[in-house]
């Protein structure tokens, strides 16, 4: 954590480029994963992740690391950039004969759990960019309560309250049980 702050200060007084590459270096597979487990496309995650992070060292300057973790100023920006991304383009869907399909024994199912998915991807991409930070940054992200409230600048109460009530919804609206 000091080499990252130290890297920060770095890019922030001088524009250091060979800092601005390690900073890229330290957080990129964690944030290519973060973005690729919401688009499920390679190159959709690769485009997305290098966009998040020119952002990123583009809105450096105001960073400060009194009001927030480097690592949750970065997740709010990624969070964001996804949200973005989902609003300008519907993901296009793979003709089943060009789709790589995995040997499972339940494949059924399978394509049911994508379909029902990209279902609630749908719904909650209609939803306000709060409420879809806090599902994206818990679902996708694995971040605590904790880490997205302060990604968001909300209370931990208020974060845990819109992710439960989306559950919810979510339950109400596609569980053909429910």
């Amino acid at each position: 954590m000091e080499q990252e702050s130290k890297w920060i200060r770095d890019i922030q007084r001088s524009g250091s480029r060979q800092a601005a590459e390690r900073l890229v270096e330290r957080y990129y597979d964690e944030i290519y994963v973060f973005v690729y487990r919401q688009t499920g496309q390679k190159e959709d995650a690769m485009d997305l992740t290098q966009n998040i992070f020119l952002a990123v060292l583009r809105a450096l300057p105001s960073y400060d690391p009194r009001k927030a973790a480097f690592r949750t100023w970065l997740y709010r920006i990624a969070a964001n950039r996804v949200i973005d991304a989902r609003r300008r383009s519907r993901p296009a869907v793979t003709p089943l004969e060009e789709a790589e399909l995995p040997i499972q024994e339940d494949f059924v199912s399978q394509i049911h759990d994508r379909e029902l998915l990209e279902r609630i991807e749908d719904y909650v991409s209609g939803l306000p960019s709060t409420i879809q930070a806090v599902f994206r940054l818990r679902l996708y992200g694995e971040r605590s309560f904790g880490e997205i409230a302060a990604a968001l600048g909300q209370s931990e109460a208020a974060v845990k309250s819109q992710y439960y009530r989306l559950l919810g919804r979510i339950r109400e609206e596609f569980d053909p049980d429910g």
